[in-house]
Protein backbone atom coordinates (compact mmCIF):
# COMPACT_ATOMS: atom_id res chain seq x y z
CA UNK A 1 0.00 0.00 0.00
CA UNK A 2 1.88 3.32 -1.14
CA UNK A 3 1.38 6.61 -2.31
CA UNK A 4 4.83 7.48 -4.20
CA UNK A 5 4.06 9.40 -7.62
CA UNK A 6 3.74 12.87 -5.59
CA UNK A 7 7.70 13.06 -6.05
CA UNK A 8 7.22 13.38 -9.95
CA UNK A 9 4.59 15.98 -10.11
CA UNK A 10 5.31 18.00 -7.36
CA UNK A 11 7.71 20.54 -9.43
CA UNK A 12 5.58 19.72 -12.40
CA UNK A 13 2.60 22.43 -10.67
CA UNK A 14 5.08 24.50 -8.67
CA UNK A 15 4.32 27.20 -11.56
CA UNK A 16 0.63 27.64 -10.94
CA UNK A 17 0.11 26.49 -7.33
CA UNK A 18 1.99 26.13 -3.68
CA UNK A 19 4.79 23.66 -3.59
CA UNK A 20 2.63 22.03 -0.87
CA UNK A 21 -0.66 21.57 -2.63
CA UNK A 22 0.71 19.66 -5.64
CA UNK A 23 3.15 17.89 -3.42
CA UNK A 24 0.43 15.85 -1.35
CA UNK A 25 -2.12 16.42 -3.86
CA UNK A 26 -0.25 13.98 -6.72
CA UNK A 27 0.53 11.54 -3.46
CA UNK A 28 -2.28 10.36 -2.29
CA UNK A 29 -4.43 10.45 -5.52
CA UNK A 30 -2.51 7.85 -6.75
CA UNK A 31 -2.32 3.84 -6.38
CA UNK A 32 -1.97 3.24 -2.69
CA UNK A 33 -2.88 -0.85 -2.43
CA UNK A 34 0.09 -2.70 -3.21
CA UNK A 35 2.43 -5.15 -1.83
CA UNK A 36 2.95 -3.70 1.57
CA UNK A 37 5.60 -2.01 2.14
CA UNK A 38 6.22 -2.09 -1.75
CA UNK A 39 4.94 0.30 -4.23
CA UNK A 40 5.70 -2.40 -6.63
CA UNK A 41 2.56 -4.96 -6.45
CA UNK A 42 1.77 -8.75 -7.07
CA UNK A 43 -0.59 -10.75 -9.31
CA UNK A 44 -1.76 -12.41 -5.09
CA UNK A 45 -5.14 -12.74 -4.80
CA UNK A 46 -7.02 -13.60 -1.25
CA UNK A 47 -9.41 -16.42 -2.87
CA UNK A 48 -13.17 -16.63 -2.83
CA UNK A 49 -14.51 -15.29 0.65
CA UNK A 50 -11.04 -14.08 1.63
CA UNK A 51 -10.50 -10.67 3.37
CA UNK A 52 -7.50 -8.59 4.05
CA UNK A 53 -7.33 -5.56 6.14
CA UNK A 54 -3.85 -3.39 5.58
CA UNK A 55 -3.14 -0.36 7.79
CA UNK A 56 0.31 1.67 7.60
CA UNK A 57 1.95 4.73 8.58
CA UNK A 58 4.18 7.20 6.29
CA UNK A 59 6.54 9.52 7.14
CA UNK A 60 7.51 11.61 4.17
CA UNK A 61 10.22 14.99 4.04
CA UNK A 62 10.53 16.72 0.56
CA UNK A 63 13.23 19.26 0.15
CA UNK A 64 13.26 21.82 -2.42
CA UNK A 65 16.43 23.96 -2.38
CA UNK A 66 16.51 24.37 1.17
CA UNK A 67 12.96 24.40 1.95
CA UNK A 68 11.43 21.03 3.94
CA UNK A 69 7.90 19.90 3.80
CA UNK A 70 6.49 16.76 6.09
CA UNK A 71 3.64 14.92 5.46
CA UNK A 72 2.05 12.43 7.56
CA UNK A 73 -0.21 10.08 6.58
CA UNK A 74 -2.37 6.70 7.92
CA UNK A 75 -3.57 4.79 4.58
CA UNK A 76 -6.59 2.06 5.56
CA UNK A 77 -7.43 -0.62 3.19
CA UNK A 78 -10.24 -3.49 2.92
CA UNK A 79 -9.89 -6.51 0.35
CA UNK A 80 -12.34 -8.99 -0.64
CA UNK A 81 -11.89 -11.81 -2.63
CA UNK A 82 -14.66 -12.42 -4.98
CA UNK A 83 -13.58 -15.60 -6.67
CA UNK A 84 -9.84 -17.57 -7.08
CA UNK A 85 -8.79 -14.58 -9.33
CA UNK A 86 -10.62 -11.38 -8.45
CA UNK A 87 -10.09 -9.07 -5.34
CA UNK A 88 -12.17 -5.90 -5.10
CA UNK A 89 -10.54 -3.08 -2.55
CA UNK A 90 -11.61 -0.14 -0.92
CA UNK A 91 -9.58 2.67 0.99
CA UNK A 92 -8.68 6.12 2.00
CA UNK A 93 -5.92 7.80 3.62
CA UNK A 94 -5.76 10.40 6.15
CA UNK A 95 -2.65 12.94 6.11
CA UNK A 96 -1.11 16.08 7.40
CA UNK A 97 0.66 18.25 5.97
CA UNK A 98 3.58 20.75 7.27
CA UNK A 99 5.08 23.10 4.56
CA UNK A 100 8.75 24.34 5.69
CA UNK A 101 8.41 27.61 3.89
CA UNK A 102 5.30 29.35 4.46
CA UNK A 103 4.31 26.85 8.28
CA UNK A 104 1.36 26.25 7.02
CA UNK A 105 -0.77 22.89 7.60
CA UNK A 106 -3.53 21.03 6.59
CA UNK A 107 -4.92 17.63 7.57
CA UNK A 108 -7.87 15.56 6.33
CA UNK A 109 -8.98 12.35 4.29
CA UNK A 110 -7.79 12.22 0.63
CA UNK A 111 -9.51 10.80 -2.36
CA UNK A 112 -11.40 7.49 -1.15
CA UNK A 113 -10.60 5.00 -3.77
CA UNK A 114 -11.96 1.34 -5.07
CA UNK A 115 -11.12 -1.16 -6.98
CA UNK A 116 -10.20 -4.56 -8.10
CA UNK A 117 -7.49 -7.17 -9.15
CA UNK A 118 -7.83 -9.69 -11.95
CA UNK A 119 -5.32 -12.36 -12.20
CA UNK A 120 -6.37 -13.46 -15.86
CA UNK A 121 -2.93 -15.73 -16.67
CA UNK A 122 -1.13 -17.87 -14.44
CA UNK A 123 1.14 -20.67 -15.39
CA UNK A 124 1.96 -23.27 -12.49
CA UNK A 125 4.89 -25.03 -14.50
CA UNK A 126 6.88 -21.33 -15.09
CA UNK A 127 5.08 -19.97 -12.10
CA UNK A 128 4.46 -16.76 -14.08
CA UNK A 129 1.24 -14.91 -13.64
CA UNK A 130 -0.21 -11.56 -14.86
CA UNK A 131 -2.77 -9.33 -13.47
CA UNK A 132 -4.74 -5.91 -13.86
CA UNK A 133 -5.57 -3.70 -11.08
CA UNK A 134 -7.66 -0.98 -11.97
CA UNK A 135 -8.72 1.87 -9.76
CA UNK A 136 -10.74 4.56 -9.50
CA UNK A 137 -10.52 7.51 -7.07
CA UNK A 138 -13.48 9.53 -6.29
CA UNK A 139 -13.70 13.78 -5.61
CA UNK A 140 -12.44 15.54 -2.24
CA UNK A 141 -14.40 18.77 -1.82
CA UNK A 142 -12.90 21.83 -2.37
CA UNK A 143 -11.33 22.97 0.18
CA UNK A 144 -9.28 19.54 0.90
CA UNK A 145 -8.27 19.88 -2.92
CA UNK A 146 -6.90 23.28 -2.24
CA UNK A 147 -5.39 21.93 1.06
CA UNK A 148 -3.23 19.32 -1.19
CA UNK A 149 -5.33 16.80 0.41
CA UNK A 150 -7.01 15.16 -2.91
CA UNK A 151 -7.96 15.62 -6.62
CA UNK A 152 -11.27 17.34 -6.99
CA UNK A 153 -12.59 15.34 -9.88
CA UNK A 154 -12.48 11.80 -10.21
CA UNK A 155 -9.43 10.36 -10.71
CA UNK A 156 -8.21 7.01 -11.78
CA UNK A 157 -5.19 4.37 -12.48
CA UNK A 158 -4.45 1.16 -14.12
CA UNK A 159 -1.63 -1.00 -13.70
CA UNK A 160 -0.62 -4.04 -15.09
CA UNK A 161 1.15 -7.17 -13.17
CA UNK A 162 3.64 -9.48 -13.65
CA UNK A 163 4.96 -12.00 -11.02
CA UNK A 164 7.68 -14.51 -11.80
CA UNK A 165 8.51 -16.92 -9.06
CA UNK A 166 12.43 -17.78 -8.71
CA UNK A 167 14.78 -20.08 -6.66
CA UNK A 168 15.18 -17.37 -3.87
CA UNK A 169 11.80 -15.62 -3.94
CA UNK A 170 9.56 -13.84 -6.35
CA UNK A 171 10.26 -10.77 -9.13
CA UNK A 172 7.45 -8.48 -9.61
CA UNK A 173 6.95 -6.17 -12.70
CA UNK A 174 4.54 -2.98 -12.41
CA UNK A 175 3.77 -0.88 -15.57
CA UNK A 176 0.49 1.63 -14.35
CA UNK A 177 -0.80 4.88 -15.92
CA UNK A 178 -3.33 7.12 -14.22
CA UNK A 179 -5.07 10.30 -14.29
CA UNK A 180 -5.72 13.28 -12.07
CA UNK A 181 -8.34 15.33 -12.79
CA UNK A 182 -9.12 19.07 -10.95
CA UNK A 183 -12.14 21.47 -10.62
CA UNK A 184 -10.20 24.31 -12.11
CA UNK A 185 -8.45 23.38 -14.66
CA UNK A 186 -6.75 26.89 -15.85
CA UNK A 187 -4.99 26.74 -12.65
CA UNK A 188 -4.41 23.07 -12.03
CA UNK A 189 -4.22 21.35 -15.77
CA UNK A 190 -5.41 17.79 -15.53
CA UNK A 191 -2.27 15.12 -15.02
CA UNK A 192 -1.07 12.29 -17.05
CA UNK A 193 1.04 9.92 -14.97
CA UNK A 194 3.10 6.66 -15.76
CA UNK A 195 5.47 4.16 -13.99
CA UNK A 196 7.34 1.02 -14.54
CA UNK A 197 9.04 -0.42 -11.40
CA UNK A 198 10.64 -4.23 -10.53
CA UNK A 199 10.80 -5.37 -7.25
CA UNK A 200 12.61 -8.84 -6.26
CA UNK A 201 11.34 -10.25 -2.95
CA UNK A 202 13.99 -12.41 -1.53
CA UNK A 203 12.50 -15.27 0.94
CA UNK A 204 15.20 -15.36 3.65
CA UNK A 205 13.49 -17.73 6.44
CA UNK A 206 9.49 -18.84 6.75
CA UNK A 207 9.23 -15.92 8.10
CA UNK A 208 11.40 -13.17 6.61
CA UNK A 209 11.49 -11.77 3.41
CA UNK A 210 13.62 -8.88 1.82
CA UNK A 211 12.61 -6.60 -0.76
CA UNK A 212 14.41 -4.36 -3.22
CA UNK A 213 12.18 -2.17 -5.44
CA UNK A 214 13.49 0.23 -8.14
CA UNK A 215 11.14 2.46 -10.28
CA UNK A 216 10.84 5.44 -12.27
CA UNK A 217 7.64 7.86 -12.75
CA UNK A 218 6.63 10.61 -15.03
CA UNK A 219 4.03 12.94 -14.55
CA UNK A 220 2.95 15.12 -17.08
CA UNK A 221 0.56 18.22 -17.58
CA UNK A 222 -0.53 21.88 -19.33
CA UNK A 223 2.90 20.47 -22.16
CA UNK A 224 5.11 20.13 -19.41
CA UNK A 225 7.20 16.87 -18.21
CA UNK A 226 8.55 15.62 -15.39
CA UNK A 227 10.34 12.05 -14.39
CA UNK A 228 11.19 10.59 -10.82
CA UNK A 229 13.22 7.81 -10.17
CA UNK A 230 13.02 5.83 -6.44
CA UNK A 231 14.27 2.64 -4.46
CA UNK A 232 13.09 1.28 -2.16
CA UNK A 233 14.19 -1.34 0.88
CA UNK A 234 11.77 -3.49 2.91
CA UNK A 235 11.60 -6.26 5.28
CA UNK A 236 8.50 -8.19 6.26
CA UNK A 237 8.31 -10.47 9.12
CA UNK A 238 5.11 -13.18 9.25
CA UNK A 239 4.44 -14.72 11.97
CA UNK A 240 1.97 -16.61 10.70
CA UNK A 241 0.30 -17.41 7.61
CA UNK A 242 -2.48 -14.33 8.01
CA UNK A 243 -0.19 -11.67 9.42
CA UNK A 244 2.65 -9.58 8.23
CA UNK A 245 4.72 -6.89 9.24
CA UNK A 246 6.37 -4.28 7.26
CA UNK A 247 8.56 -1.48 6.91
CA UNK A 248 10.53 0.33 4.38
CA UNK A 249 12.35 3.22 3.10
CA UNK A 250 12.45 4.86 -0.12
CA UNK A 251 14.73 7.45 -1.58
CA UNK A 252 13.27 9.57 -4.72
CA UNK A 253 14.71 12.42 -6.45
CA UNK A 254 13.14 14.25 -9.88
CA UNK A 255 14.56 15.20 -13.00
CA UNK A 256 14.18 19.27 -12.65
CA UNK A 257 16.55 21.97 -11.39
CA UNK A 258 16.40 22.52 -8.60
CA UNK A 259 15.82 19.23 -8.21
CA UNK A 260 13.03 17.54 -5.58
CA UNK A 261 14.42 14.68 -3.15
CA UNK A 262 11.78 12.59 -0.76
CA UNK A 263 12.67 10.37 1.69
CA UNK A 264 10.11 8.49 3.25
CA UNK A 265 9.48 5.75 5.87
CA UNK A 266 6.69 3.32 5.90
CA UNK A 267 5.67 0.51 8.75
CA UNK A 268 2.58 -1.51 8.03
CA UNK A 269 0.25 -3.81 9.46
CA UNK A 270 -1.64 -6.93 6.98
CA UNK A 271 -4.16 -8.92 8.37
CA UNK A 272 -5.52 -11.73 6.10
CA UNK A 273 -8.87 -13.72 7.76
CA UNK A 274 -12.38 -15.48 6.31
Amino acid sequence: MHNLLMKSSTRLAAQVIPLKNFLMLAGISLPVFAFQPLITDDTGTQGVGGNQLELSFNEDRAKLAGNTDRIRSLPVAYTRGLTDTIDIFAGISYARIHAGTSGDSSSGAGNPAIGGKWRFYENGESKTSFAVKPEILFPVSSDRESGGLGTGKTSGNLTFILTQEVPFGAIHLNAGLGRDRFRDTLINPDLTKTRVSIAPVWDVTEQWKLALDLGTESARAGGTGVRSDFVELGAIYSPNKDLDFAVGFIHSADNDSPRTTTDTATAGITWRFK
